[in-house]
């Protein structure tokens, strides 16, 4: 991705190229968790939250955590 492009997605993800750069090489260790949801919506997926903000637990912010079992 060309660096024109890199910017152009920094910005449809509401944050700065250098802001996603300095993540991208380890400069700054996490992101919000609202720019990880921009990131997983403007790639189409390609990145998820999952991979970007492991210590989140996604699966009860989606609603997909699959319900506890209750054994009385």
């Amino acid at each position: 991705m060309t660096v024109d492009r890199r910017k152009a997605f920094a910005e449809s993800c509401a944050t700065s190229y250098a802001h996603l750069n300095n993540f991208a090489h380890g400069q700054k260790p996490r992101i919000g968790e609202s720019l990880c949801i921009n990131i997983e919506r403007e790639s189409n997926g390609v990145i998820v939250c999952e991979d970007l903000r492991a210590d989140v637990d996604w699966a009860v912010l989606r609603n997909t955590r699959k319900p506890e079992v209750l054994h009385c």
